[in-house]
């Protein structure tokens, strides 16, 4: 094997060869991480991040960046928890409504997170402000009306069938894991083999080339938002189930998160590159990173120093292929 193509091998694959590592690495740090309960639960806590992480994915390839994940996470759990209490709850937001099928506050979820998207899509498209300030505004605005809806006070006392979407289980697989390898399954097609995916690419990597090739910019961004925003919204649902609770102040700085699990999975903030599987394995290395830290006592201050550097790194190393390329 020369020496070129082992270079493109590394390149191609190097962030599974660093997740194994870093799996072996944690194992012998620390006999409790390689049993399946633990494993299991890093699973289950990487699924929300996951989930917020395919649809940032997708904006990333587009060459833009979405700030306000969290925030529509945070509205979103609040009206469908708001939709899914029990009925003899004492402190209910909407006393005279009977206990709702899990159906309903999931698409209440669903929507919200589809709407909140779709303005950031708009608003970037029709006005031609850059993503970041659009979806900054977003971050800021849908935290308040999260703040609003609830003032400030947390939703709780979900039915049982709410509570299952985040903590049940299913041929004994937790439901997230389930629900975010659907998406990640979805999202992975969309993306490879749709038009839908083939615009979001030629949006990336040169958009005015891609207007003159046809492709409905406007509108193609305005989907990759609102898509983005509705995983934003599933994960709102999926995480206020798993706490039994839905609380404005939830997803505090998961957008960031979100932005560095693609980031380290290999997606190009130049645009035009980036896969759902390094997105996918992207996640699970901040999930093992997070997880074995904890195990061997890191001070929580130090894993945001660490994951810092790492998103830093992740992006001096993107920057260097790019321009080596070029």
């Amino acid at each position: 094997m020369n020496v070129d193509k082992t270079k493109r091998i590394i390149s191609k694959y190097g962030i599974y060869f660093v997740f194994i590592i870093m799996v072996m690495a944690m194992s012998f740090a620390s006999p409790v991480f390689l049993t399946a309960r633990n494993l299991m639960n890093v699973i289950r806590q990487v699924s929300v991040i996951g989930l917020i992480s395919l649809g940032v994915t997708l904006v990333i390839i587009s060459k833009g960046i979405d700030l306000s994940s969290g925030s529509v996470l945070a509205v979103a759990a609040v009206v469908a928890a708001s939709l899914g209490q029990t009925g003899d709850w004492h402190a209910k937001m909407f006393p005279n409504l009977p206990e709702m099928p899990v159906i309903v506050p999931l698409l209440a979820a669903l929507a919200i997170g589809l709407i909140c998207g779709a303005i950031n899509g708009t608003l970037i498209a029709k006005t031609g402000i850059p993503a970041f300030i659009a979806t900054l505004g977003m971050m800021v605005s849908a935290r308040g009306l999260a703040l609003l809806y609830t003032d400030g006070r947390p939703v709780s006392s979900l039915t049982t069938s709410y509570q299952y979407i985040g903590q049940g289980y299913l041929l004994g697989i937790p439901v997230p894991v389930i629900i975010y390898l659907a998406m990640a399954f979805i999202t992975w097609v969309l993306l490879n083999h749709t038009k839908f995916g083939k615009n979001i690419y030629a949006i990336g990597g040169n958009i005015h080339a891609a207007e003159v090739s046809g492709v409905n910019v406007q509108r193609n961004l305005i989907k990759i938002y609102a898509y983005a925003g509705l995983l934003a919204g599933l994960a709102g649902m999926v995480l206020s189930a798993r706490v039994n609770t839905g609380q404005p102040g939830m997803g505090v700085s998961y957008e960031l998160d979100a932005i560095a699990a693609t980031t380290i999975g290999g997606t190009s903030h130049s645009g035009g590159i980036g896969t759902i599987g390094g997105a996918f394995v992207g996640a699970l290395i901040l999930g093992v990173l997070n997880n074995g830290l904890n195990l061997l006592g890191v001070s929580a201050y130090w894993q945001q120093i660490i994951k810092g550097c790492i998103i830093v790194g992740a992006v001096i190393i993107d920057m260097r292929k790019n321009a080596k390329k070029k």
